[in-house]
């Protein structure tokens, strides 16, 4: 069994195994019924550190500076309100929404307070921010896996999709983050370098998994892009079908390849709160624009099973394609592959 997997399952507690014993079997009579019945609470949470970012992704909403909502740093004092409120049963939280987290200057700090509550965390960069000193103060804040970025393996390729971004910088922080881990003989965090395959990047999809082994990352995931004006086609598009997640037909025009199902497992057992308290369904609803309730003046058990949640899971499952942030998921198809 790998490390990684042991650090999730040395959390688990009788309570939180009960608490996800409890949301499985309300989700699957919740499809059963189509009716949203829901016990227990969220066992995983992604919280938003900051909406800030330093590059200029094009398919991202930080990069193209177009959120419709407020845009900030989470502060130290309402993370450990909220995190107080949830750790008991979320045993998973991931240190990211939208932006970069290492732009936020507590972000290391909150780390370290849900790793002391025995909370596996994980977090995504874009590896620009791990100098030296940020390097190993994320080895001693106890973060269990880093995401990092690394979508081509030339500066010209790399900066094709990662706009402004420093191939070298990337590979740097790196080296910084695994010098540390070595030299801290610290176990965390699990290194993985995200490979998002897109067109101009996909002929070196061989070369990412040199490079990690060249360096001593611990893995290597290709992610498929998403792309928001896709009907017609576009320039990020991979050439090789198995790493898009929509397909050509036969007019020539573009879909979404999956299925949408009148269900969704992320409405049980997890959601997303943003850097400002509001919990919002998942990951797909960028501008927060389905707003669930707001932890600044909401318990988050009562926003859980709120008036507004059950009717939101309601609409899930009678008619998914109906909700703007639904018809333009492609959870089905966003996964973790390996190259032919």
């Amino acid at each position: 069994m790998k490390s990684d997997t042991k650090n999730i399952i040395r959390l688990l507690t009788i309570k939180r195994v009960w608490n996800v014993l409890k949301i499985y079997l309300s989700f699957f009579l919740s499809r059963w019924t189509k009716k949203p019945i829901l016990w227990g609470k969220p066992f995983s949470i992604a919280i938003e550190p900051t909406t800030a970012c330093n590059l200029r992704c094009p398919e991202c909403p930080s990069g193209l500076r177009s959120f419709s909502r407020d845009t900030g740093n989470l502060k130290s004092d309402f993370f450990r309100q909220m995190i107080d409120q949830l750790h008991k049963e979320a045993f998973y939280l991931t240190f990211y929404f939208q932006g970069e987290p290492y732009i936020n200057p507590n972000f290391l700090d909150m780390v370290k307070y849900a790793h002391d509550k025995k909370i596996y965390t994980a977090t995504s960069t874009n590896g620009h921010f791990l100098n030296d000193k940020n390097a190993k103060a994320t080895i001693e804040s106890g973060l269990d896996r880093i995401i990092i970025s690394i979508d081509g393996t030339t500066q010209e390729t790399y900066e094709a999709y990662r706009k402004n971004g420093k191939l070298d910088n990337v590979l740097q922080g790196t080296r910084n983050l695994i010098k540390w881990k070595r030299e801290l003989k610290s176990a965390t965090p699990h290194i993985i370098f995200q490979f998002l395959v897109v067109a101009p990047n996909e002929h070196q999809i061989p070369k990412v998994y040199e490079l990690a082994k060249e360096l001593g990352v611990d893995e290597v995931k290709l992610k498929t892009a998403q792309i928001y004006d896709y009907e017609n086609g576009n320039e990020l598009i991979p050439q090789n079908p198995r790493y898009s997640r929509y397909q050509q037909q036969t007019d020539g025009k573009y879909k979404i390849k999956n299925r949408w199902l009148n269900h969704c497992w992320k409405l049980w057992h997890s959601c997303v709160i943003t850097w400002d308290g509001w919990v919002v369904p998942c990951c797909f609803d960028k501008d927060a624009d389905y707003k669930m309730g707001d932890l600044k003046n909401e318990n988050f058990a009562n926003i859980w099973q709120s008036a507004d949640y059950k009717k939101f899971r309601t609409q899930i499952l009678q008619g998914r394609d109906k909700i703007d942030i639904c018809r333009n998921c492609t959870e089905g198809c966003e996964v973790w592959t390996k190259p032919e």
